[in-house]
């Protein structure tokens, strides 16, 4: 059997919208240089916002059987735990197949923009990583509806 992209052209336009959350596992130190703001290559999650909405709009490219999709909104919340930062994701647009997978690309590549911020942070003195770790990754929202709300 070959690869091949699903035929959607059967399929109607409908509100399409996912979330997908995520969490990076890290020292309590590097945690407060996020709170902070103290991190020698900026605020982490600043970049970790603009990280999501480029992950989201590159799923194709990632994903190769993944449909090119209009995306209307990208939208990152972040909440910092005891030694984790958790990052959310709403995916929103007006196509034929849901936006689940962007959604989960913009997760991932959040907690990826982050953990390249905090890397020297995390590395132990033989420069490995033995606690950070990205977990969690998953869909917790597909919604479709016929409504332009």
């Amino acid at each position: 059997m070959s690869l091949k992209q699903v035929d959607i052209s059967h399929k109607r336009v409908q509100r399409r919208e996912a979330t997908a959350v995520g969490r990076i596992k890290l020292k309590p130190d590097t945690l407060e240089k996020i709170r902070l703001r103290l991190l020698e290559k900026g605020d982490a999650l600043e970049l970790a916002r603009v990280g999501a909405i480029v992950g989201a709009k590159s799923t194709p490219q990632i994903l190769p059987l993944c449909h090119p999709l209009k995306l209307e909104h990208v939208e990152m919340n972040e909440s910092i735990g005891e030694d984790y930062v958790e990052v959310r994701v709403r995916v929103v647009a007006f196509e034929k197949t849901g936006v689940e997978m962007e959604a989960l690309t913009a997760v991932s590549c959040a907690l990826l923009n982050i953990w390249d911020a905090v890397k020297q942070y995390e590395k132990d003195e033989h420069g490995q990583y033995p606690s950070t770790e990205i977990y969690g990754v998953r869909v917790v929202s597909k919604v479709k509806t016929d409504e332009a709300t």
